[in-house]
């Protein structure tokens, strides 16, 4: 009985405490080229995934004052404002999977200008997880910043950059999937072209409470591998 109430208030305790923002892009002041999040001073997540908040989480419609400029073929790091980090001990701090997405602006509008709604999303990574006794362990937790490369196939143009990083310690039951997401504008240069991405997905839309990625027992997996909420990873 004192194990299970100690485990109940570490698991509370993971949950009221407040978490992380994603402001920037390394070399970028906060909110600069990134849209601010309507978390940026609570720092809490996303739980909805019907709702508008998980496109950009924006706090205000509209775009940022700035958009980056990356290369094709070259990387994009984001940087956590705290460290990548879920408070209330060990047990909780490493169920948190990490993907990123991006969308083409469409021609005629900028970055600054898209709101980055339909079916314009591409998956560009997933992290995957190692398994060990039945609980997963992700690659991204307790890191300052996450680096992605850009598809050296893309065309030339500016693009919204969407990271996400799910924390699933609440996740047995819909809904309890927390997410941490920001969008970043950015003009990519000197891409091939050569390559349509495929598998495009709307936000929301892409995503139910229910699907395996999202509502799921993270400690005590029966050994099976993770499935991954999203499209597959684009590739070039």
């Amino acid at each position: 009985m004192k194990a299970a109430a100690a485990f109940a208030l570490l698991v509370a305790s993971a949950q009221a405490a407040p978490h992380y923002t994603f402001p920037n892009l390394a070399g970028t002041s906060a909110w600069s080229s990134v849209r601010q999040t309507a978390n940026w001073q609570s720092n809490g997540p996303v739980t909805d995934v019907n709702s508008e908040a998980i496109r950009c989480y924006q706090r205000a419609p509209g775009g940022a004052p700035d958009t980056t400029q990356v290369k094709a073929g070259g990387q994009i790091t984001w940087v956590a404002n705290p460290n990548i980090y879920h408070p209330g001990g060990w047990l909780l701090t490493y169920f948190c999977t990490l993907s990123a997405y991006m969308a083409k602006v469409p021609s005629g509008q900028s970055a600054a200008d898209f709101d980055g709604s339909g079916k314009v999303w591409f998956k560009v990574y997933q992290d995957m997880p190692t398994s060990s006794g039945g609980q997963y362990t992700w690659p991204s937790n307790g890191k300052a910043q996450v680096s992605f490369t850009v598809p050296q196939c893309l065309a030339e143009g500016d693009y919204l950059f969407r990271i996400e990083h799910v924390a699933l310690h609440s996740a047995s039951a819909a809904g309890g999937a927390q997410f941490y997401i920001s969008c970043a504008q950015v003009h990519v240069s000197g891409g091939s072209g050569s390559a349509q991405p495929k598998d495009l997905v709307s936000f929301p839309g892409a995503y139910k409470a229910t699907d395996p990625g999202l509502m799921i027992n993270i400690y005590n997996n029966g050994g099976k591998a993770y499935q991954p909420a999203g499209p597959s990873v684009f590739t070039c």
